[in-house]
């Protein structure tokens, strides 16, 4: 999932070039027989590579200049970069893997802000990491724990700012068939006045 910054231009752009990019490069990468550590070693790689793709875009196009994008990934270990999430998913709970890069989740660490009014911060907008931000990327990689009949979910704050954890727990394990549960959740948030885009990948283990 990523969720482009820059303008209605650049940031379809960025999220288009992150999108091809990490699949392509993770193609070449991955094999069978590949350990957790090899796993993130490649998604951490491929996620690299189209950082500096993004940047070289960005040097050629002046309408550009300014474009970068959020990514979260799952493929057995979970990658982030931004402030699109992770969330482990079971019939006794919903976890969130990852930890936004944002100005408001640091501000949830310092204990200035509750969780709660992060999700309505005039901030909550402003991510500290991104692709096509820096020339060196730092993305957070995860070897998560999943066993069969689990669920991973990928989404853009887009959802997540408007719809809350418990929420999203209850339509993936009570709200209905599967092959419309990201449907049911987009439903939620655009009856909301979800503000920004809103992209959700559901994935049963």
């Amino acid at each position: 999932v990523c969720d482009g910054m820059g303008g209605p231009a650049g940031g379809r752009v960025a999220s288009q070039i992150a999108v091809s990019v990490y699949l392509e490069e993770l193609e070449k990468l991955l094999t069978a027989d590949q350990t957790p550590q090899q796993l993130l070693e490649a998604s951490a790689q491929a996620a690299a590579l189209a950082n500096q793709a993004i940047q070289a875009e960005a040097e050629r196009r002046e309408e550009c200049r300014n474009m970068g994008t959020t990514l979260v990934s799952a493929i057995v270990v979970v990658t982030n970069v931004g402030d699109s999430r992770a969330y482990h998913i079971t019939e006794d709970g919903i976890t969130r893997i990852t930890k936004d890069h944002s100005l408001v989740e640091s501000m949830v660490d310092r204990g200035d802000i509750t969780a709660e009014e992060a999700r309505r911060h005039p901030s909550r907008n402003l991510i500290t990491r991104a692709l096509g931000a820096e020339p060196v990327l730092l993305a957070d990689c995860f070897d998560q724990n999943v066993a069969p009949g689990d669920y991973l979910l990928l989404c853009s704050d887009g959802l997540s700012n408007v719809v809350t954890d418990q929420e999203i727990l209850y339509e993936v394990i009570h709200g209905g068939e599967d092959e419309a549960c990201c449907q049911r959740l987009l439903d939620v948030a655009l009856h909301r006045g979800a503000p920004d885009n809103v992209t959700v990948v559901l994935m049963r283990c």
